[in-house]
């Protein structure tokens, strides 16, 4: 391929030659985005392959004219400080220790570029080696700032290089060229020259690479932004250039409700208000840190936390959101602090005192704050001229976070639960309305994390709930969700947040109110493509979703195993997926298995009857099915229920339609088909791989009348008359009824089944039902000589209805129990 590096911003002594210059047009093999910066940490540059997944993402999420800042790769930072030290101590492992350095990085350029691009780089890098052995024969203090800066700059440059090599015009900006803060204590940022400073760096239409962690300060002198700088440079670039998103890309897969590496059933945060985020940072979460979000306040951009190694999970975004995610709840600890307790510190001094030294918590009015360890000499030489008694405490602390945590009186008291055998020495909520903190006398373990974490979130996992299908039964179900949610327990936490009809959608992320949700989508919902709802239910905000299909779709079916394959859940009353083409069928039930993703259909057979389930606890139990039988059609069952002869069959026909009973077209329940594909699910369901081709069915309508519209049908109906009335007299001569009849079974390893119109005695259990019921009858070997009989109305909205919010209820339990795996590649 080829390809332009442009030539990096770089000081002079470490820029290589530009030899790219004479190479044809650069492509640009960047998928378009809206502009964004995007950050990658050391452990996303750490070797060849990471390297090289960070490339992909890239071309995948960029555009020209974007920006990516990229600290050190790997433990290059960790390897700069050892030789600093090294230096200081005139160790002997000094020139070794650099000359595994030098190989280390000469190896991921001549890994990951060509031949004719990787000489500039290690010819680069030789002489950044060379400069090190002048600052070594000098004073190597003198130039350690100089000396941390040679992990991004190398960074910067090799990723230019790759970038420009393999995917697009690319080039690298040192940030001391342009960023300016006061000092490397305070890191404050001088915005104005800054900006100005940027902007004369900037090429339009390239991709930009600009070094993080380093910047000069305002007397021109080289300096760091600390250990974590490099997010906070993504946030300040941000801000200097009014980026609507940034990006930080690193190894894990968003913010948690606690540190993951110590709390494995801490939860992903997927959305995090901009306060609560500042105080996580301000209070020890490991991924976000309290420097990072400053920027951000000043333009307002969206912040997103994803993993390098996972990219196409969904991560964790920090920005303006409405009650769900302020209800999110985090915990979070710090070690190695300091109680100060001083007359001094109360009030306005106290204030003063808080602000300058940037106390983690405290109470002014008890002359009381918490600091950092290393804070201790400078308070005491603050508080010194006071004249005043000091006192100072090594202690710990924990907190709860979230949105205006401290007016949260219930979760006050589960935090002051959680700690009762603590000895806690003070509990503060009064400095910052998104945090309760409880300061302790002793180190925070990870037992201690776990048992408060666990009593504090253990209700907060929250459950999107999506409903398709806004016909007659929808419609009823959406009546009932608002008396569901607060009756049942299980449904706390689910908040319904769509709405498909089979044209329109409406999606909102804080939730639909459900006593609101017709008229809502009536007024808000949208043209939709099918093709786009898999995408866009993908990227949802909640440790669950689940998809309510209330649809007659089969194109819409189809989109199970898509939506399975990101872990959503689905609770169909579409018959279609349960009666699929074996092999797809069990796709679905593998991609279901494998995904953790829940999928019931007690409504697909039988409405509100737990027919399903019964045959499932059944099969769990160790029991055997050996036959399934009823009648499953309610219309078919309202039909001949009240055929007696005294009406003919095309009147009764005609009632049924005028009244609702059956499908606009007759000829479908006519047809068998309805029954057919409900003993294939129930089939199934007992263990059995049924195809619908092994199921004999008897359809009720004449040949000569089923292909024709369904305006002449029913003028031609009165051609039902007689082949109904043979049967029917034929039965009554002896003693018999008939009945639209599904049977299974399975004897000596071979299975039968069929559905048709049978002549019943009498005294059968399928003969006498109340119009429009359902009848089940299971034999089993634990069910032989008195079968279980399951019986009831097998249609209509309102029991309809009530089997999907059983189906909801009954899945909301076990996702309480779900517990997601927390993969960690380890956390800067």
């Amino acid at each position: 391929m080829s390809s332009n590096l442009v030539p990096a911003h770089l000081p002079q002594d470490s820029l290589p030659e530009n030899n790219l210059a004479q190479n044809k047009q650069p492509q640009n093999n960047l998928a378009k985005r809206a502009i964004e910066v995007h950050k990658f940490g050391g452990s996303s540059l750490a070797s060849i392959e990471c390297i090289n997944r960070v490339i992909d993402i890239i071309q995948r999420n960029c555009q020209l004219d974007d920006i990516v800042v990229v600290s050190a790769s790997g433990d290059t930072t960790d390897d700069l400080i050892e030789i600093f030290q090294l230096a200081t101590e005139n160790s002997d492992q000094l020139h070794q220790t650099i000359d595994a350095l030098k190989q280390k990085q000469q190896a991921l350029a001549k890994g990951l570029l060509s031949d004719s691009n990787v000489e500039p780089l290690t010819t680069a890098i030789e002489q950044d080696f060379a400069l090190l052995a002048k600052w070594l024969q000098l004073d190597i203090r003198a130039h350690e700032a100089e000396l941390l800066a040679f992990g991004e700059v190398w960074s910067a440059k090799l990723l230019a290089a790759v970038l420009a090599e393999r995917v697009c015009p690319s080039y690298a900006i040192d940030a001391r060229e342009f960023l300016v803060v006061d000092n490397d204590v305070n890191c404050q940022v001088d915005y104005k020259l800054s900006r100005d400073n940027l902007q004369q760096q900037l090429n339009s239409q390239q991709l930009t690479v600009i070094t993080g962690y380093i910047a000069r300060d305002n007397q021109g002198f080289p300096c760091t932004l600390g250990r974590n700088g490099s997010d906070y440079s993504a946030t300040i670039v941000a801000a200097l250039t009014d980026a609507q998103n940034v990006t930080l890309w690193t190894d894990v897969d968003g913010i948690y409700s606690a540190d993951p590496r110590v709390v494995p059933l801490s939860r992903k945060l997927h959305r995090v208000p901009r306060t609560v985020a500042k105080e996580l940072g301000r209070l020890g979460n490991p991924v976000l840190h309290a420097k990072t979000l400053q920027p951000l306040e000043r333009v307002g951009s969206h912040l997103h936390v994803a993993s390098s190694f996972d990219p196409a999970t969904p991560g964790t975004e920090v920005g303006d959101f409405g009650h769900i995610a302020q209800r999110e709840l985090s915990v979070t600890y710090l070690n190695d602090l300091l109680l100060v307790q001083s007359p001094s510190l109360i009030g306005q001094q106290g204030q003063s005192a808080f602000e300058q030294f940037n106390a983690i918590t405290g109470d002014i009015t008890a002359g009381e704050l918490v600091i950092q360890l290393s804070q201790q000499k400078a308070v005491s030489e603050w508080l010194a001229s006071y004249g005043t008694e000091i006192k100072f405490t090594p202690v710990s602390l924990m907190a709860v976070v979230g949105h205006q945590a401290s007016k949260r009186a219930n979760v006050k008291a589960r935090f002051k639960r959680a700690l009762k055998q603590q000895k806690t020495i003070a509990i503060y909520n009064s400095l910052h309305l998104d945090s309760i903190v409880a300061v302790l006398p002793h180190a925070c373990s990870g037992e201690l994390l776990n048992s408060v974490h666990q009593a504090v979130t253990k209700d907060a996992k929250h459950i999107g709930l999506v409903v398709a299908g806004l016909g007659n039964i929808g419609e009823q179900f959406l009546a009932g969700l608002p008396t569901q949610l607060e009756r049942v327990k299980a449904l706390e936490n689910v908040h319904l947040v769509g709405l498909l009809s089979s044209r329109n959608s409406l999606y909102q992320l804080d939730g639909i109110e459900p006593e609101q949700a017709v008229t809502c989508f009536e007024q808000s919902a949208q043209p939709y493509q099918l093709d786009q709802v898999v995408e866009q239910l993908a990227n949802h905000p909640y440790d669950e979703l689940i998809v309510v299909d209330i649809t007659p779709s089969e194109a819409f079916s189809k989109l199970y195993p898509q939506l399975f394959s990101h872990g959503i859940h689905v609770i169909g009353a579409n018959k279609w997926a349960a009666s699929a083409p074996l092999a797809d069928y069990h796709e679905m039930l593998d991609l279901a298995q494998q995904h953790q993703a829940l999928w019931l259909g007690n409504t697909t057979v039988g409405a509100g009857l737990p027919i399903n389930y019964a045959i499932e606890d059944l099969q769990q139990s160790g029991d055997r099915i050996v036959e399934i039988s009823g009648i499953f059609s309610g219309t078919l069952s309202w039909l001949f229920e009240h055929y007696d002869g005294k009406q003919d069959f095309a009147s009764l026909l005609k009632e049924a339609l005028a009244q609702g009973i059956t499908e606009p077209d007759p000829r479908e329940d006519l047809s068998g088909r309805d029954v057919q594909r409900k003993l294939l699910i129930l089939a199934r369901l007992a263990g059995f791989s049924l195809s619908l081709d092994d199921i004999s069915c008897e359809n009720l309508v004449p040949e000569s009348l089923r292909s024709i519209s369904l305006a002449e049908f029913l003028e031609r109906a009165e051609e039902l008359n007689e082949p109904f009335s043979q049967r029917l007299h034929a039965a009554q001569k002896r003693s018999q009824c008939i009945r639209y009849v599904a049977r299974f079974s399975a004897t000596s390893g071979q299975c039968r089944a069929e559905v048709s119109l049978e002549a019943l005695p009498l005294s059968d259990a399928f003969a006498s039902l109340t119009p429009c019921d359902n009848i089940f009858k299971i034999v089993s070997e634990w069910y032989q000589e008195n079968p279980l009989i399951i019986r009831g109305p097998g249609a209509g909205r309102e029991v309809t209805a009530g089997g999907l919010h059983s189906d909801l209820a009954n899945a909301c339990k076990q996702l309480s129990s779900k517990q997601h795996q927390v993969k960690l590649k380890g956390i800067n």
